[in-house]
């Protein structure tokens, strides 16, 4: 699917290729991430077209200032945390995606029972990582007792930092039915 084009995950396989790009410029790294996959940003920044043998940060856009939902503190804390820990870890976790295929063999094909629902926002890229497919409009097809989904619209990835109000709400009344 993403044969000869760039695609963040396959970027992220090769250790030390991003973490060198994120910490030459941790903040500026954060605020582009977080901004390209978020409902302020272009429609699917994240997953844009690009060569692949681009580097994430290629055409990124540094917002300034930065939507309000994330404010400078919040930013702050999350770089000092990267400063502190690196990049490997949580890049690691992309790392072991066919790890994670082979230890979860077990439950292949085997439906969710428990209950179940699905808040996302309209604007995530995630929606659009298969071409032509909007991976959001069946999420309860894997589940024995689904109970819904909330949309979220001119939201992004980040539907808790950029709706907090209305995440807590969707999730309020899908707890309230169980």
């Amino acid at each position: 699917m993403y044969k000869d084009r760039f695609f963040y995950q396959l970027y992220f396989q090769n250790e030390g290729i991003a973490e060198a790009e994120f910490e030459a410029d941790i903040p500026g790294a954060l605020r582009k991430c977080y901004f390209a996959i978020s409902g302020a940003a272009p429609l699917n920044k994240w997953i844009e077209e690009k060569p692949a043998d681009a580097r994430l940060l290629d055409g990124m856009i540094d917002p300034q200032p930065f939507p309000d939902w994330m404010s400078d503190e919040d930013l702050h804390v999350y770089a000092e945390a990267f400063r502190a820990g690196g990049f490997r870890g949580p890049l690691n976790r992309y790392r072991a995606q066919n790890i994670d295929f082979q230890d979860m063999a077990e439950f292949a094909g085997k439906p969710v029972t428990q209950p179940s629902f699905f808040i996302a926002g309209e604007r995530d890229a995630v929606r659009s990582f298969v071409p032509g497919m909007d991976l959001y409009a069946n999420p309860g097809i894997a589940c024995t007792d689904f109970r819904g989904s909330v949309i979220l619209p001119h939201i992004g990835h980040w539907v808790q930092q950029e709706a907090p109000a209305d995440t807590n709400a969707a999730l309020q009344t899908f707890l309230s039915g169980i």
